[in-house]
């Protein structure tokens, strides 16, 4: 599927009708296959990029990021998570390029999407194997804590909506069982909490980790605030923000 076929062109048309039917025809696309070679992935997702790029009127923007998310959770095993690396791969490779005029609609994307994954693994019922599969595609992008090739505003964006779209698939947190899956999800966070090559990676970490709201679900209401850490010297290059 060519990134620049009349496919993915017809996805970002103003036509309502022709804008369906090119969904159906991706949804058809992805959905009947049980396995799909990388490159043909990231190829199709540098097709979706652009085409999200074309279209200027906002409202038609978010309609097409939440029309991409939605394909998401209905794909089968074996193309889901490679799917979402795909897409996270893309949008670390894109990111330096986008102007900031489009920047809001890529973040509307990035959160349907964060959003998207949870609604996956929450039809996967959590389980543990899944949960592992996909910590290690949020770990490697967007919330790898070592390489620099990762744009920060990336990283920063994903801590940022975490919280809220995880609440908005399930909110409730307290039995022993979903405590575990808590932590499970938590963990990537907490990876750059500790290993971040950056102090300003890291304490954006640790202030997504002190968000209320995620406090309250892990028991850490009545916890004392970890202390900010002391000024030090950062020694590399934090690569690009929002």
């Amino acid at each position: 599927m060519a990134t620049d076929s009349p496919f993915i062109k017809n996805l970002a048309s103003s036509d309502k009708e022709i804008r369906d039917n090119a969904l159906d025809s991706l949804r058809t696309y992805l959905g009947g296959r049980s396995e799909i070679p990388e490159l043909d992935l990231l190829k199709l997702w540098k097709g979706l990029f652009y085409c999200l790029w074309m279209q200027d009127k906002p409202a038609l923007q978010q309609k097409l990021s939440r029309d991409f998310a939605s394909i998401f959770p209905t794909l089968r095993s074996g193309v889901a998570l490679p799917f979402i690396r795909a897409f996270f791969l893309t949008m670390s490779r894109e990111w330096t390029n986008i102007e900031a005029l489009r920047l809001d609609k890529y973040l509307y994307l990035i959160r349907q999407y964060m959003n998207a994954s949870f609604q996956y693994l929450a039809a996967k019922k959590w389980k543990p194997s899944v949960l592992t599969e996909y910590n290690k595609i949020i770990e490697e992008t967007p919330l790898n804590p070592t390489d620099m090739k990762i744009p920060n505003g990336l990283r920063y964006h994903v801590l940022d909506v975490w919280v809220d779209e995880l609440e908005k698939v399930n909110s409730d947190w307290e039995d022993q069982k979903k405590q575990e899956v808590l932590e499970m999800l938590v963990s990537p966070i907490e990876n750059l909490a500790k290993k971040g090559a950056l102090k300003v990676v890291r304490e954006a970490a640790k202030e997504a980790l002190m968000d209320e709201t995620l406090r309250k679900w892990r028991g850490q209401e009545d916890e004392p605030m970890a202390r900010p850490e002391e000024d030090e010297e950062d020694d590399g290059w934090g690569g690009f923000d929002d």
